[in-house]
């Protein structure tokens, strides 16, 4: 069985963990609970007739990625999701700054010739009367670095969601490369315990 590791990653309230929920779930929820600001999650699903176990980190409430943790990320993800709300400018302007952070320490750290697969999302789409990033801006970040893009609802576009993951499964199931022990830097960042009340959305 395939080992697959995705990182879904974004400023706070860009809505990462309602579109993991919906993908996991087909159901959209607006809080969940939390006992820490990391959550870690796992699912046994199949693609194209392949048995996996997909992996997914949420990193949570954590406006930005330090750069320790997103080394540590690089070295465990063999996919990234980065997320913005297209109704918040300063999210999408995070997403190009994290976009590219991650580029450089996949070059400049891992050393390898094999880039990791990133997905650009922009959710919220259900809410175009607050649009403060179009979606020709999208496309074009995603063109400049190599990324997918997609512009959805976490909301009300459950096929979207899971046609978008699905499409990263298989980009990172066929970009498959050799990955230092960084799984193991990881593993103090990864929380499967739910506890207290979070807004995730």
């Amino acid at each position: 069985m395939n080992d697959i590791k995705v990182a879904v990653l974004g400023t706070d309230g860009v809505g990462k963990s309602a579109l993991i929920v919906r993908f996991l779930t087909k159901r959209f929820i607006g809080e969940y609970a939390s006992s820490s600001g990391k959550v870690y999650l796992q699912k046994r699903l199949a693609i194209d007739g392949k048995q996996m176990n997909l992996e997914i980190f949420d990193p949570c409430s954590q406006p930005s990625e330090s750069k320790s943790s997103l080394i540590d990320q690089v070295n465990w993800a063999d996919g990234f999701v980065v997320v913005y709300d297209i109704g918040d400018r300063s999210s999408f302007v995070s997403a190009k700054a994290l976009i590219r952070r991650i580029r450089e320490l996949n070059s400049e750290i891992c050393k390898r010739e094999v880039t990791s697969v990133i997905f650009l999302v922009g959710n919220k789409q259900d809410l175009c009367h607050v649009r403060e990033v179009r979606e020709e801006e999208g496309l074009h970040l995603a063109g400049e670095n190599k990324c997918q893009f997609f512009e959805l609802s976490a909301a009300e576009h459950h096929q979207e969601v899971a046609m978008m993951f699905s499409k990263a499964i298989r980009n990172v199931s066929g970009n498959r490369r050799r990955r230092p022990s960084g799984s193991k830097s990881m593993a103090k960042l990864i929380n499967n315990v739910f506890g207290k009340r979070r807004k995730s959305v």
